[in-house]
């Protein structure tokens, strides 16, 4: 919550402000002393001076007590506090600024200096307090504020003059700050100093006169020596230089999508004298470049290294130097930085990185005045180097590029409902990329929306168009990542392709076995990801998409088969390690780790599905309690579906008659494997007869436990709570099994009205889940206890199992499992008369089933809500 005082009165991020005068004054007054405790006296004083009313004081506890509804204040013996940050108060953010910028102007830094000050004076909205008026204690402050923002306007000023700004930028704020204070001596000597750089000396010396005639008839007073001694140096000229002229290229289009990260650049330019942009190809390094040295003071040199050879020759030629024929052109270049105060942006270091680097540190040792502005897909590697990473746009910022582009060559285009989502999931299959967000909208001149969405799986082909006047590597976003790919060594280049096997990143550990690159693995991933091929995140990796489209069209089709091979090898044995421990004290970190491998764990499933059906099978039966726990059935239920139609339908019994082939263990259990894969593959729509009627059979004529504990109880739910429930033989000997099947039993009896049976079950299996750590079935065997609860009558001891329930299924992620208890929780909470708790409960209960993402669940939890009053 911010609090605003440097204008009209406002709190950003409060749903709703104090009302009345009184309230906003002791606010104000209490956000002026933030972070400090002010005694009831001080208060009393501020809102009603020095004659304050006999009932001052509880006046002012009445008006604490209204101002708490709606900002956090703490009270003390000492008096009281308002709960905030000094920097979330605009007026001591901009005292705390002022003060920094002069002292680092003092200390010879006017670049920092200036960029700290344009910070603070930007903080104004209108005068000080302004609609603060009536208060006792505004006046002093107000004056106290506007003298502080005068100061640091001069400040400004001088560090601006310092830098060399260029005066017709400078004169217009100054002509202001001086027509705003006109008796300010400094401020006028201030604005007759840009003048005479401007080349209007007589304009300068018409200020003085100007000020001579308002100190006499004013204040009697005669110009201070400071200001008389800037009156001289213009007379004699010694104020004559004129600022240089920044060299930038223009720009042709409107800067889209990256403002905080402009903010948090031009900040950094101002307290770092080496700043590197560093990214892949296409995300606006260059611009964003461009961008922050537009808004700040002084010179700036742009210097383009991508076709250079040597960066001192294109830095000279940059500078409008002319060749003198030295043999060391460095030395000639710290000869005429070493004395200037320049901005040096060095584009595109990654051609000549070490050059570029080499020169860099040279220039920044000799040239206390130069600051380097470069951009590169890896670092400069010097110490003392400003790394700001360059990544691609967020999904908002991406679709406003796509639709300011897009007005450009289709000027009936507008962005509305009717196609948010299709340019939304462009951008997304972009990656967010602006480069290639450029692209597309640009296909939209010949093109329509849906088409373009359509063809991105052919996306070098399609955004094979671009400006004619960029650099061949800028014009097509193949070429951009041709460009990044031919900086890669070989090595890079093989383990690159290897490594697009992955969906949704990879960890070190797992690169090196799929990719076959061993403990070399770790080198290769850091080298890559220094050159802005990979992207490193909480210890996984991964390519942007369009760089993984094209690194895996390098990879030879015998070298893929050999890394698809592994890629399902590795992913087929954490499955199955994983598998057990899901039932287990370390259950949430096993969950973690799957779903942070879920898409490899998806892609492993559909390959083997199309090339290598036993490990389908096995991967398909290792994962049930991983779907079942995260939710993800539906997700999966079309590759099961294809997994189950690509069995031959017409075997009687069991799998018996399936021919795998040899290469597949003889001790798995295929009659399991296809009930599993049925009930996989019912949760996306209707299974055929014959396969449902089958896996019946199974279950039916089994007489022995299932190798997977969780095939029982899925099977339960889908057929129905009698299903296999009361049949001993299907039990396994491991006590989480015999947890399970005791659970399983008390559900049935309370589904039959057993109640007392119920409760002995499901309290045998409670103690059981506990003793194991386990969370699931904890959860799911507290929900049954709250039904039991809930039959009795007990509806504090229903409530109270049902939130320890809560609890643990949230931890977990199981989203449709969290949704059925609210409801159940609210069914509870209605009974008892309490419609208003009940109805919150089925709210928080369609959120769930959102989250969910069945349509079950879904449909489920809307109509709960739609049966429920809302008083």
């Amino acid at each position: 919550m911010r609090y605003l005082l440097l204008g009209p009165m406002g709190i950003d991020g409060a749903e709703t402000a104090p009302a009345g005068p009184r309230l906003r004054s002791l606010l104000a007054f209490l956000a002026l002393n933030a972070g400090h405790t002010v005694p009831a006296e001080r208060l009393v004083d501020a809102l009603y001076g020095d004659e304050p009313p006999a009932g001052a004081p509880g006046a002012l506890q009445s008006q604490v007590s209204r101002l708490r509804k709606s900002v956090a204040i703490e009270y003390g013996p000492a008096g009281y506090r308002l709960v905030a940050d000094p920097e979330d108060v605009d007026v001591l953010r901009f005292e705390q600024l002022a003060r920094d910028g002069a002292r680092a102007r003092e200390a010879g830094d006017p670049g920092r200096a200036a960029v700290l000050l344009r910070e603070a004076l930007g903080l104004w909205r209108g005068p000080a307090l302004a609609d603060l008026a009536h208060a006792p204690f505004a006046a002093a402050q107000s004056a106290r504020l506007e003298e502080l923002r005068a100061g640091a306007v001069e400040e400004l000023a001088e560090a601006e003059l310092a830098l060399g700004g260029d005066p017709s930028e400078l004169l217009p704020w100054l002509r202001e700050a001086v027509a705003a204070h006109p008796l300010r001596e400094r401020l006028r000597g201030q604005l007759m100093r840009a003048l005479r750089r401007g080349g209007r000396g007589a304009e300068a010396l018409a200020e003085y006169e100007t000020a001579r005639t308002l100190l006499a008839e004013e204040l009697g007073t005669d110009p201070s020596p400071e200001l008389a001694a800037v009156h001289l140096s213009i007379l004699r000229g010694e104020e004559a230089r004129t600022a240089p002229a920044s060299r930038l290229p223009a720009q042709l289009t409107s800067f889209v999508g990256r403002d905080s990260e402009l903010a948090v650049l031009v900040r950094l330019l101002g307290s770092s004298r080496l700043v590197t942009l560093i990214g892949t190809g296409g995300t606006g390094k260059t611009r964003l470049a461009l961008e922050a040295a537009a808004r700040l003071p002084g010179e700036v040199c742009f210097v383009d290294l991508s076709a250079a050879t040597r960066t001192a020759l294109a830095v000279r030629g940059a500078l409008g130097l002319r060749d003198s024929g030295a043999d060391d052109p460095e030395a000639a270049l710290v000869e005429a930085l070493r004395d200037r105060a320049v901005l040096l942006i060095l584009d595109n270091c990654e051609q000549i990185v070490e050059d570029a680097a080499a020169l860099t540190h040279r220039l920044l040792s000799h040239c206390p005045g130069l600051r380097v502005l470069a951009t590169s897909r890896e670092a400069l590697g010097i110490t003392g180097e400003s790394l700001r990473p360059v990544g691609p746009l967020d999904t908002d910022a991406a679709v406003r590029l796509f639709a300011d582009r897009a007005v450009a060559v289709r000027p009936d285009f507008e962005l509305d409902d009717s196609n948010s989502r299709t340019v939304q999931g462009i951008c997304d299959s972009l990656d967010g990329l602006p480069l290639a967000v450029e692209l597309a909208a640009a296909r939209l001149r010949q093109l329509p929306l849906a088409e373009i969405a359509d063809r991105l799986d052919d996306r070098f082909r399609l955004l094979s168009r671009g400006d004619r006047t960029k650099p061949e590597r800028h014009r097509t976003l193949r070429a951009v990542v041709e460009w990044s790919w031919s900086l890669l060594g070989d090595e890079e280049r093989e383990f690159a392709a290897r490594l697009t096997v992955f969906a949704g990143g990879a960890t070190a550990e797992a690169a090196g076995r799929v990719c076959g690159a061993g403990p070399d693995a770790e080198d290769l991933l850091a080298s890559l990801t220094d050159k802005s091929l990979v992207e490193a995140e909480a210890g996984r990796y991964r390519m942007l998409e369009t760089i993984r489209a094209y690194a895996s069209e390098q990879l030879p089709l015998s070298s893929r088969e050999l890394v698809d091979a592994a890629h399902t090898a590795y992913f087929l044995e954490l499955a199955e390690a994983a598998d057990p421990e899901l039932r287990s004290a370390d259950q949430l970190r096993w969950l973690e780790r799957l779903s942070a491998e879920h898409a490899n764990l998806r892609a492993a499933l559909v390959r083997a599905t199309r090339e290598d059906r036993p490990s389908a099978l096995r991967l398909l039966t290792a994962l049930s309690s991983f779907w079942w726990l995260r939710g993800l059935r539906a997700d999966v239920a079309p590759v099961a579906a294809e997994l189950l139609a690509s069995l031959d339908g017409d075997v009687p019994g069991g799998m018996e008659g399936v021919d795998f082939g040899s290469d597949f263990s003889s001790d798995f259990d295929f009659d399991e494997a296809y009930v599993l894969c049925v009930l996989a593959a019912g949760v996306g729509g209707a299974v055929p007869g014959a396969e449902r009627a089958r896996a019946a059979r199974i279950v039916a004529e089994r007489d022995r436990p299932f190798r997977q504990p969780f095939t029982a109880f899925l099977w339960a739910i889908s057929a129905g709570p009698s299903a296999g429930a009361e049949r001993p033989e299907l039990t396994g000997p491991d006590p989480w099994t015999r947890a399970l099947a005791r659970a399983g039993a008390g559900h049935l009896h309370l589904f039959h009205g057993r109640v007392e049976e119920a409760a002995r079950d499901l309290s045998a299996a409670l103690a059981a889940f506990r003793s194991l750590g386990e969370r699931w079935g904890t959860a799911t065997t507290l929900a049954g206890l709250a039904g039991v609860s809930g039959a009795l009558g007990e509806t504090a001891a229903a409530l109270a199992c049902a939130d320890e329930a809560l609890v643990l299924f949230e931890e977990l992620g199981c989203w449709e499992d969290v949704a059925d208890l609210l409801r159940e929780r609210a069914e509870l909470l209605r009974g008892a008369g309490r419609l208003a708790s009940a109805r919150a409960d089925f709210e928080r209960a369609l959120v769930a089933a959102r989250r969910a993402g069945t349509p079950a669940a879904l449909a489920a939890a809307r109509s709960a809500l739609s049966s429920c009053p809302t008083g």
